[in-house]
């Protein structure tokens, strides 16, 4: 029998106080990208600690935008801080 997989949503973030989340995972996603590389850096490839930063913007925004946003970073023209 496979291993149970537990979801979880980001936690609350009082910077986002609305129910529209739209700028709470913009966010996310730019956190992530910019900490990730730091964090991999301090923690190690084999570290699941940061991979709760992914967990975190992909249980906020569509996945149709992170598909567009990923494609905008790798072409250079994402819109967003990195």
């Amino acid at each position: 029998m496979a291993d149970a997989i537990e979801l979880k949503t980001a936690p609350a973030d009082f910077r986002f106080p609305t129910t529209n989340q739209t700028r709470h995972c913009f966010t996310r996603y730019i956190e992530f990208h910019r900490s990730n590389c730091r964090c991999l850096a301090a923690k190690g490839e084999e570290s699941n600690q940061c991979e709760k930063f992914a967990k975190y913007y992909r249980s906020l925004c569509p996945g149709e935008w992170i598909d567009k946003w990923n494609e905008q970073r790798e072409n250079g023209t994402f819109p967003g801080p990195l």
